[in-house]
């Protein structure tokens, strides 16, 4: 966390217009200070999804998938959706993400209505596994890059269940320690959004220092509806020796299994300093 709370802005955006966003220092990323770490920009499109699929009465989101076309700015953010069809079960949206007139991302969403089933008991792999160790018992963690600018370290609090942050396969809860928008109280599905694109971070098994492993893109799939304030990655990367590799996260609230998310990884030697 960084080492003067004072200075910190009050939320990772502002709204400007119904479409328009202001981005904070709150939404840094650790690659370049002038880029944003993608969690809260996916997390913005993902509230804005929400919103249209409401409208439908569609309540859950059971997918969420971003395509990271450039590097999104801090700055400006103009957010787009379209209802693409629009069962009585399910809908399909998408949405742009544009910066300075550029689009920057592109996202597809699945909403589903959601309905009051009594399932069977002793179904297979249920009830739904969850995690031995609770946010209230995990050992407080940080990233490495934090303190070194404000950014994405500041707008997230993290504690490891197991394992430790960019040392290969870990635990680790996300809990968000400002608003996602100013003034309003995020969704689970947004705590989520957050979260989930650090899985190749958390569980990086290269130097930092030494390497970068971006993801272009970030599938998202929930089982059910989300709960409470903090999202568990059981994360793990496997890197091929082609310059590539593929992070995937297991995600969990504290009340067990939630979903999965994935990432495609690009792998590139630092140039040296």
């Amino acid at each position: 966390m960084h080492s003067n709370p004072e200075t910190l802005p009050t939320s990772a955006y502002q709204i400007c217009d119904e479409h328009t966003y202001q981005s904070s220092a709150l939404t840094r990323g650790p690659w370049h200070p002038d880029h944003q770490h993608a969690g809260p920009p996916i997390a913005l499109a993902c509230r804005a999804i929400e919103a249209v699929a409401h409208e439908h009465g569609l309540g859950h989101l059971a997918r969420l998938t971003a395509n990271l076309l450039r590097p999104v700015p801090i700055g400006k953010l103009r957010v787009y959706v379209t209802a693409d069809y629009v069962g009585r079960n399910a809908g399909h949206f998408s949405a742009q993400l544009t910066a300075g007139g550029k689009e920057v991302a592109r996202f597809t969403a699945l909403a589903q209505r959601e309905a009051d089933i009594a399932l069977p008991t002793s179904l297979p792999g249920h009830p739904l596994p969850s995690l031995e160790v609770a946010p209230a018992a995990s050992a407080p963690t940080t990233f490495p890059f934090a303190g070194r600018h404000v950014g994405y370290s500041d707008l997230v609090e993290t504690r490891s269940s197991e394992g430790a942050i960019f040392n290969g396969p870990c635990k680790i809860w996300f809990r968000l320690r400002h608003p996602l928008v100013e003034g309003e109280v995020p969704s689970p599905y947004q705590r989520v959004a957050v979260a989930a694109d650090s899985g190749n971070g958390v569980s990086a098994i290269l130097d930092i220092e030494k390497y970068s492993f971006v993801n272009s893109d970030l599938t998202i799939n929930l089982l059910r509806r989300p709960r409470g304030e903090w999202i568990c990655l059981d994360a793990r990367t496997y890197l091929g020796s082609n310059g590539t590799g593929l992070a995937e996260s297991a995600l969990y609230d504290e009340d067990g299994l939630v979903g999965r998310a994935t990432q495609s990884i690009a792998v590139r030697a630092m140039a040296p300093s």
